[in-house]
């Protein structure tokens, strides 16, 4: 008798609940970190994100229960497509001569091709719960796109599409596919947003990127007066609870499998959605100390966030419309090569997962595109299913994981999220298999101007050459913070950057100086470029300067216990809730 390869869940048997990651991170010692506003640096409260957000999604956002109900609207969606299959890659094992066994949980099957649906039914769900007309959102291959686009038309929303310039180009049927869905698709940058204008100013030829895109999308729901609303497809933490339905499914198919826990949890990372939504509810067990079981997320050489970028407080957007986020980084104004794979182009990553990758619970690996589309013609001629760029990623270490199980003689289960198909992505594959995909790498001088030049970053080391410049990257830090954020120029008194830093205070503020004085034209360009400030944020203006950090370093970062300024901060946030009361620093 043939062993099944297929492990299938009846649709009685799908997921009622999402499953929250958080307590299981605040039990396990690590404190998840509040998002701040990036004008006054407080941790940012649900009330900010009204204008953004339905209710129902803010309160997801920052919920302490482990488990969220999933309302039956939601559910009626997802059984077109959920739960999905469980598949046991026999012929990969056989072709790769490797004791380990591997499975794959295919979310190609949803009627966009991707995992995206599982948050976008749910989001548009929530939208039109609260009254919402119209949602704009950014998608870089086109997958978030495409799934939002028929969440939409689902629920009688209408849907607007900034793409990255870059996929839009490249995936002309994914501009199609939302189109036929009635969303209205607009390449990214574009001249219809002041963010857009300003980026095509200074970069006319800008093949685009996740974060323009978001700034865009966010100035749009931002302008709007509530008429327009704005959907995520990723890194935040109401994103991440919706596709644990793919985890939570993986656990009861395993074990209809006869596995009782996988060695190794492969998958890929842009945002960081799909990755979550197999691992967390797995992971969950390892932070308990039930399980030793690992964690790999995979991700592009071209953009390799996890594996060269900086844990920091950084904007989510290119344009600073968004809030500082606690998270690896290459900066919020890198802009990544185009490669295939757009949707894991984005400069920055989900903080719970960032965390858990600084904790030691998630390891990452960073590939050429070369090496992995050749993993993916691999597995397509092994198991017939033409993988997605994104997913490949994930095939390239699954494939590494075999050659080590077979090279070590051990078994080794092995589960990876196919996260979608690549259908729409045969220009990629035409190009690899005519040796025309260039091989991008990661440039650090890039990464260094994104996260020095005008950034206006929370955190990081000062430049020990920057003294008495006037741009030098601390004074950078302290002005930006205090002006280009605030809608007009504040009167200087007693300015000085901050203590511990080698830079000078900006040419004109002299301590004990009432004299007035106007940024360099780099930061009014910045300040030009976010007009969106007063909009979402309100005025952050003020005539005091700011409190003095008392860390070692003297400047703050996500991890730095001993600033008092910092702590005082998260302390007096009391309309943020928490897993746990507020840590002490």
């Amino acid at each position: 008798m043939m062993e099944p390869n297929r492990f299938d869940l009846s649709q009685d048997r799908l997921p009622t609940a999402w499953f929250n990651i958080m307590p299981s991170l605040v039990r396990a010692g690590i404190q998840p970190l509040p998002p701040l506003h990036p004008g006054t640096k407080e941790p940012v409260t649900p009330d900010l994100l009204a204008p953004l957000f339905p209710e129902a999604l803010i309160m997801q956002e920052v919920a302490t229960d482990e488990w969220i109900d999933i309302p039956g609207g939601i559910l009626d969606v997802y059984r077109l497509w959920r739960p999905s299959p469980l598949h046991r890659a026999v012929r990969l094992e056989q072709a790769l001569q490797t004791p380990a066994r591997i499975y794959y949980k295919y979310e190609g099957v949803s009627p966009a091709g991707s995992h995206k649906p599982n948050t976008a039914v749910a989001q548009a769900f929530y939208n039109r719960e609260a009254g919402t007309k119209r949602i704009a959102t950014e998608t870089g291959a086109g997958q978030w796109g495409s799934a939002l686009s028929m969440a939409c038309s689902f629920f009688g929303i209408g849907c607007q599409v900034f793409m990255v310039k870059a996929s839009y180009e490249q995936k002309p049927y994914r501009r199609i596919f939302m189109e036929t869905f009635g969303a209205e698709v607009i390449p990214s940058p574009s001249p219809t947003t002041q963010a857009g204008k300003t980026i095509l100013e200074a970069h006319p030829d800008s093949t685009g990127s996740l974060g323009i895109a978001i700034s865009e999308a966010v100035e749009v729901a931002a302008t709007s007066n509530g008429a327009v609303k704005y959907s995520l497809g990723s890194v935040l933490n109401h994103v991440l609870l919706h596709q644990t339905v793919i985890g939570l499914e993986a656990k009861e198919q395993m074990k209809l499998a006869g596995e009782s826990d996988p060695h190794v949890v492969i998958g890929c990372v842009g945002g960081g959605s799909s990755y979550a939504g197999l691992a967390y509810p797995f992971i969950a067990d390892r932070l308990a100390g039930r399980t030793q079981t690992r964690f790999i997320a995979t991700e592009p050489a071209a953009c390799p966030t996890l594996t060269k970028g900086r844990f920091a407080y950084d904007l989510a957007d290119a344009a600073g419309m968004t809030p500082l986020l606690p998270m690896y980084t290459l900066g919020h104004t890198f802009v990544p090569a185009p490669v295939h794979a757009g949707g894991l182009r984005y400069h920055g990553d989900s903080p719970s997962l960032s965390l858990l990758v600084k904790h030691g619970h998630m390891e990452a690996r960073a590939y050429t595109q070369n090496e992995v589309f050749d993993a993916a013609v691999r597995f397509a001629g092994a198991e017939g299913i033409i993988p997605a760029p994104e997913s490949a990623h994930g095939l390239k270490a699954v494939i590494e994981e075999a050659d080590a199980a077979r090279e070590a003689d051990e078994e080794r289960v092995i589960l990876v999220n196919l996260s979608g198909h690549g259908y729409f992505d045969m220009q990629a594959y035409d190009d690899y298999l005519n040796g025309r995909l260039p091989d991008f790498e990661f440039d650090p001088a890039a990464e260094d101007a994104a996260r020095n030049g005008s950034g206006c970053r929370s955190a990081g080391s000062p430049s020990s050459s920057s003294r008495g410049r006037v741009r030098s990257r601390p004074a950078a830090r302290w002005w930006c913070s205090r002006v280009i954020r605030s809608g007009r120029r504040p009167r200087i008194a007693r300015a000085a950057p901050r203590s511990g830093t080698s830079g000078s205070a900006p040419r004109g503020a002299v301590a004990g100086s009432r004299r007035r004085w106007s940024p360099p034209p780099s930061a009014r360009r910045a300040r030009r470029a976010s007009p969106v400030w007063g909009w979402v944020w309100g005025s952050t203006t003020t005539t005091r300067p700011r409190a003095r950090c008392t860390s070692a370093s003297g400047t703050c970062s996500p991890t730095d216990r001993s600033c008092r300024r910092l702590a005082s901060r998260w302390t007096t946030a009391r309309r943020f809730p928490s897993p746990v009361s507020a840590p002490t620093w």
